[in-house]
């Protein structure tokens, strides 16, 4: 019997584990709970650990929950939830989207950053576009919510919300610890490697044809745990 679980299905358990015993750490008093948080914690951190190497590594394994047990706060401050970032779908006239190749993976992928406190989504969209490409932008709406980890932007917990923009000033100029390049594509000339294109491109596209289309956001799993090449066998 086949039993390979994914890579990302192995993230996703790992982080959710931790996230369940941090957030007890963080509202728990008592002693017997914190120690059984801890065996949890352990845990996430061995299928994290195996997930990323491939091997068993207790060395590792103790700096994984280090460094978690360290990001423990009390109380509301302490419960887990995943990070928001923003992602900016910027077109042209001629329908094309500005895409960006990461300075620092190698990937493309519309602009996207991590929230700041102290600033709206939307005004996080516009300062992401124009610190990364040099584009002034005006968000229009609210497209798609996605789980950045399912995406496979990234292995950490996080919902990304993506924004339709129009251009109205500056002018393309790369910031070079960002953007190693940037250009505006069609579905037909897309660049490579490209992330997620599969759960966000004909979404956007359509849009960018003129198509009515609902806000987007990942399907709902049945059963809600189970992700994407899991078996119930």
């Amino acid at each position: 019997m086949e039993r390979d679980v994914p890579l990302k299905t192995l993230h996703r358990w790992a982080e959710a584990l931790s996230g369940i015993a941090r957030t007890g750490l963080g509202f728990t008093q008592s002693q017997y709970e914190r120690e059984r948080f801890e065996e949890v914690l352990k845990i996430a951190a061995d299928i994290r650990v195996h997930a990323d190497h491939g091997v068993d590594d207790d060395d590792e394994s103790r700096g994984v929950v280090t460094e978690w047990l360290q990001s423990v706060g009390r109380g509301v401050p302490g419960y887990v939830t995943p990070k928001v970032a923003v992602g900016a779908a910027v077109h042209n006239d001629a329908g094309e989207l500005l895409l960006m190749q990461r300075a620092d993976s190698g990937f493309w992928l519309y602009p996207t950053g991590w929230c700041d406190p102290g600033y709206s989504a939307p005004e996080v969209v516009v300062k992401e576009v124009e610190e990364e490409i040099g584009l002034e932008v005006v968000p229009e709406r609210l497209i798609a919510v996605l789980d950045g980890a399912r995406m496979g932007m990234t292995r950490l917990p996080l919902y990304s919300m993506l924004f339709l923009c129009r251009v109205v000033g500056g002018s393309m100029k790369l910031h070079p610890l960002e953007a190693s390049d940037a250009g505006w594509f069609r579905p037909e000339n897309l660049p490579s490697p490209l992330i997620g294109y599969e759960r966000w491109g004909e979404h956007v596209f359509g849009i960018l044809d003129g198509e009515d289309r609902p806000l987007l956001y990942d399907t709902i799993r049945d059963p809600i745990w189970r992700g994407e090449g899991e078996s119930s066998s």
